[in-house]
């Protein structure tokens, strides 16, 4: 038992020190929890497509990377690590593409250009969460939160009413980039038909890991936007010539 002085020199010590993690780092438990709530939200979503729709992609990829993307990046920004929200992000999308198939939304996928697409897209968006954990602490997560509910109504929106959108506005969405790979992905067309998305969400997460890496400097976000900017006339150029 400490005496007095004791205790005021243990309190001083206890303020002087940092905090070694930034925010409270969530029990695997939660994240659990996080990952098996949404991909059952999502699978509601694909419960309302007929059952004689096989082969129907279009709910599906959109869904898919809605969950991808919500799972890696507010998995990465609660737990402040890039691989956990990879692989919150890629069981997400494996059990997404499962329970289409088992609802007889789509076909068989192929193997090969499906896991690509997940693996990309996951740690894309994980990189992101990862840089608002780093950047922004406890309040990370939130921010990741609105990013996703953001680019999830949009994404919406451009299913639910076709050309309601302009072009250019879905081509700036990584959540849109990440559907138009899956689509590709799941209805089995040619690889190089999503070259230009999976190019864009490989550019951009290097960019963002540059910018994670080196902060608190902020210059690299120079480079992060404007690799963001060169990426989606990249992807609005590829939509307009396909």
């Amino acid at each position: 038992m400490l005496d007095k002085g004791g205790r005021i020199a243990h309190s001083a010590i206890m303020q002087a020190s940092p905090d070694p993690l930034p925010f409270a780092r969530p029990k695997a438990a939660g994240l659990a929890c996080c990952l098996i709530a949404g991909s059952a939200a999502l699978a509601l979503v694909l419960l309302a497509v007929p059952a004689d729709a096989t082969g129907n992609v279009a709910v599906t990829a959109p869904v898919l990377a809605v969950g991808m993307m919500g799972a890696a990046m507010i998995g990465a920004a609660l737990s402040g690590r890039l691989w956990k929200g990879a692989a919150l992000g890629l069981m997400t999308g494996v059990l997404l593409v499962l329970l289409a198939r088992i609802m007889g939304v789509i076909a068989p996928p192929p193997a090969l250009a499906t896991a690509i697409a997940m693996v990309i897209a996951s740690i894309s968006f994980a990189a992101r969460g990862a840089l608002f954990a780093r950047s922004s602490g406890r309040k990370g997560w939130w921010i990741a939160l609105g990013v996703v509910a953001g680019e999830a109504a949009i994404v919406t929106t451009a299913f639910a009413h076709p050309g309601a959108l302009p072009p250019w506005l879905l081509a700036l969405l990584p959540a849109q980039w990440a559907s138009i790979a899956a689509q590709a992905a799941l209805s089995g067309a040619d690889p190089l038909a999503a070259s230009a998305v999976l190019l864009a969400l490989g550019g951009t997460t290097a960019s963002t890991l540059l910018v994670a890496a080196l902060w608190p400097r902020r210059w690299p976000y120079l480079l992060m936007f404007s690799a963001w900017i060169g990426f989606s006339a990249l992807v609005h150029q590829s939509l307009a010539a396909g």
